[in-house]
């Protein structure tokens, strides 16, 4: 039986998370309503990702570019279908009663209502990152779903990256603590083979040990509590989390967990115990504003405009020097690398394009960003760099993502298994008991 080709006409917001999207949907068409590519117009300058996407889109459909975009549509190659551009249509009564603002989303809801009409019922699907018009879109029977190409598929099981073994016998607890060559994987019975850099917690009748799972060694090594430039690890998630930090073989981590877990200030931690082995310390997150509104809006110069967004970032600077005498030569260095930009606290659009050689780079807030923003971070990286992102997947300030469809999600789906690569995910709050609370309860 041969399948029906479906037709899936595409919202703006979803070329620019993806501009390469109008390749996923195998061999079903393609439509871009005309209304589309006014509004991205508007987005092609600028120095962000969405103004980078609307862009490479405008090239990718120049390449494609024929009288057949309006008429049948070209193909977009083997085993794929065709993309075409539907031009205007009249606002229907339907829609006018329901929404009467002539505005782009409900001219776009006209193209899709009639290509709608104009096809065999199910074979017509509105695709958009926006709720909002995914339910208008619904509301006058119209199939609209989320763009899905780029999601992660279980959320629930990414996240649980340590295991805990209970009944372990004693004998072999205590074989890690006087072995630090520690245990090959064939001798550490298992259901199954453990992922590069995953993370167990073993407990015996009298004893218990955290362990660390050695992918290039096949050796099962544990796990020692350290202390790392004035930061001293509360619980087995923070001791996991500083063991990937510090480990130069890990070159990828990403740490996950919700608000006061530590993610940034043990990354920032280790960063500062390790900064001889690199030129400089990248502490960067990208700018979410309020309400979506512009940088422009606020009052000052550059440096006064993004103070509200980084002051996160030097909180956690501030916590770490307190761990210091003022007159000690840590609290010293820190200013002292501050002063010399080895040491650079930055909005993430500022470092876009720079060359990232022996960096210990930490990305705060990743959360926020699509997975196309961390590929692009992530493929800049130089010989001797370190990349760490950080961030919680329940506080997603982006409209347009979700726990399944941000970066930091994506990176950790498809990274994980790789020998470079180690994730912890954070669980415990230690900022304070109030904060745990709040977390939790509210």
């Amino acid at each position: 039986m041969t399948k029906k080709k479906k037709s899936f006409v595409l919202d703006t917001n979803v070329l620019l998370h993806d501009y390469l999207c109008i390749y996923q949907f195998q061999e079903n068409d393609v439509i871009i309503p005309i209304p589309v590519l006014e509004e991205l117009d508007k987005f092609k300058r600028g120095n962000d990702i969405i103004n980078f996407h609307a862009r490479e889109f405008t090239r990718e459909l120049d390449k494609l570019s024929g009288d057949k975009l309006f008429n049948g549509g070209v193909s977009l190659g083997k085993g794929k279908g065709k993309l075409s551009i539907e031009t205007g249509k009249p606002l229907s009564k339907k829609i006018t009663e329901s929404f009467p603002e002539n505005t782009p989303d409900h001219r776009i809801l006209a193209i899709v209502e009639y290509i709608h009409h104009s096809r065999p019922a199910g074979e017509v699907i509105f695709i958009s990152k926006d709720i909002n018009l995914r339910m208008k879109a619904k509301s006058i029977g119209i199939m609209a779903q989320d763009y899905e190409s780029d999601k992660v598929a279980n959320i629930a099981e990414l996240y649980k990256n340590i295991t805990t073994i209970e009944a372990v016998d004693d004998s072999l607890i205590s074989r890690f603590y006087e072995n630090s060559e520690g245990i090959l994987a064939e001798e550490f019975k298992l259901d199954g083979i453990p992922l590069a850099n995953q993370y167990f917690i073993l407990k015996g009748n009298s004893s218990s040990a955290l362990v660390h799972y050695d992918p290039v060694n096949s050796v099962f090594n544990r796990v020692i509590k350290q202390k790392t430039y004035g930061i001293e690890p509360r619980n087995a998630e923070q001791t996991f989390a500083l063991d990937a930090l510090m480990r130069p073989e890990v070159q990828l981590a990403s740490l996950t967990g919700k608000a006061g877990t530590g993610k940034t200030l043990l990354a920032l931690a280790a960063a500062l115990h390790q900064r001889q082995d690199y030129t400089q310390i990248f502490l960067a997150r990208p700018i979410i504003p309020l309400a979506n509104r512009d940088l422009g809006f606020l009052p000052g110069d550059v440096k006064e405009k993004i103070g509200p967004y980084m002051q996160p970032l030097f909180d956690n600077l501030d916590v770490i020097k307190n761990k210091f005498p003022q007159t000690s030569k840590e609290y010293q260095k820190i200013d002292e690398l501050l002063k010399a930009e080895k040491l650079i606290i930055t909005p993430l659009a500022y470092i876009r394009g720079r060359s990232l050689s022996k960096i210990f780079f930490i990305v705060d807030e990743a959360q926020n960003l699509t997975p196309h923003e961390v590929k692009t971070i992530i493929t800049r990286a130089g010989e001797g760099t370190k990349m760490v992102f950080t961030g919680d997947i329940e506080q997603i300030d982006s409209p347009y993502l979700d726990d399944k469809s941000n970066g930091l999600s994506y990176l950790t789906d498809k990274m994980k298994g790789q020998n470079i690569f180690a994730h912890v995910n954070l669980v415990k709050g230690e900022r304070s008991y109030l904060a745990e609370l709040a977390s939790n309860l509210l």
